[in-house]
């Protein structure tokens, strides 16, 4: 059985679907590195909303896509980017994704981050970021989920220069009862945060950055690195203090920055592995053993998929992600928080869908193929 997808150029290509998915195994926690999928979140389909009304989002299936990362071995990164932070999910929705995912969490016994920003503002002063930000800490703290500091549309609005960034980021390490994983998520995923650390020279800013850490080691667990720049990430990586982790963010260099080379190597918090989730969790087990070129002859193909999600503008990256997951059989619809699933082309998504269904990553491949179908005759897409 072949099915007929429509190419960039305008016409039409036959590709024939995979018949059976990638065999994966469930085993014991990871050895070797610390690895978070950033998660997706399942709006509710029946909800008669705007792209301007608050998020409504199907709880059970949400958390049941939590669960289903947990169970191979992942940690959760939750209301993050991802989850569509500032794209679709407000400080609201976003507050109640925290305290049920945290709790769900405790009930599995699965890791857990959560996203502390300052979107409960659009803008305002120093003051008035350091007490968004102090709020948003208090609610994951009081969750027991660990912090992740994300950075903030309106601290790079309200910075006049890096001095403002190393006091807001100092005092809100000071307070933090924790160790926190800081964010630095660069341009390419989100246009506001251009000059981030008080300059757009990227060797400034990351000087700043670093200054930060070196001032408050204690208080940091580790950074996410999410610039896709593998040579900047190793740079970073190998000027941090003792004990500090680096957390790859760069979805299209994750492989290679997984698995290291001899000065170190980089733990994982990644949007990509929210589709690559069990195959993702297979190829950290095999590098647990030891065998590098293993774990890299499972991942190293991913990435042409990845690239393909994350392409230019990086930001819409979501709408690749929740497409596969309905494709994958982990939601019964595609639809999205914000409309956002209207983000992306037909051709992007029947790119995705081949390259996924080529990795075997769909659980049931028939299922898969019959929701692409459905989706190209909406299109009107002959088959």
């Amino acid at each position: 059985m072949t099915i007929h997808l429509p190419d960039f150029e305008g016409g039409v290509r036959i590709y024939e679907p995979r018949p059976e998915p990638l065999a994966v195994t469930s085993g014991a926690a990871f050895t070797s590195r610390t690895v978070f999928s950033a998660a997706h979140v399942v709006a509710d389909p029946y909800a008669d909303v705007s792209p301007d009304s608050p998020a409504a989002v199907d709880w059970e299936s949400t958390l049941a896509f939590r669960r289903h990362l947990w169970s191979h071995g992942l940690g959760v990164a939750e209301a993050m980017d991802t989850a569509q932070r500032g794209m679709g999910l407000e400080w609201a929705g976003a507050a109640e994704l925290i305290r049920r995912s945290a709790a769900e969490a405790r009930s599995v016994g699965g890791l857990i981050a959560c996203g502390v920003g300052t979107d409960q503002i659009a803008a305002g002063s120093l003051a008035e970021v350091r007490a968004a930000y102090e709020e948003q800490l208090a609610l994951v703290e009081e969750s027991g989920a660990q912090a992740i500091l994300m950075a903030s549309r309106a601290l790079a609005a309200a910075a006049s220069g890096p001095e403002d960034y190393l006091e807001v980021y100092g005092h809100l390490l000071r307070q933090a009862s924790e160790p926190v994983i800081l964010h630095w998520l660069g341009p390419m995923f989100d246009p506001a945060l251009e000059g981030y650390w008080g300059s757009s020279d990227l060797d400034a800013a990351t000087d700043t950055f670093l200054e930060v850490i070196a001032a408050h080691p204690d208080k940091v667990d580790g950074i996410k690195v999410s610039l896709l720049d593998a040579q900047r990430e190793i740079d970073i990586r190998r000027r941090l203090p003792g004990g500090v982790r680096c957390y790859t963010g760069d979805d299209f260099n994750y492989p290679e920055l997984i698995a290291g080379d001899e000065k170190g190597f980089s733990h994982a918090l990644l949007g990509i592995f929210d589709p690559l989730g069990p195959l993702a969790a297979e190829a950290v087990r095999v590098l647990d053993t030891g065998n590098v070129a293993g774990f890299r002859e499972l991942l190293d193909p991913t990435v042409e998929l990845s690239r393909h999600l994350f392409q230019t503008p990086t930001r819409f990256y979501k709408t690749g992600v929740v497409f596969l997951a309905w494709l994958a059989g982990h939601q019964s619809h595609f639809t999205m928080v914000g409309g956002l699933q209207s983000a992306r082309s037909l051709p992007h998504f029947a790119r995705a869908y081949e390259l996924a269904d080529g990795l075997g990553l769909f659980p049931d491949p028939k299922l898969a193929e019959e929701r692409m179908r459905n989706l190209l005759s909406l299109y009107g897409v002959a088959q």
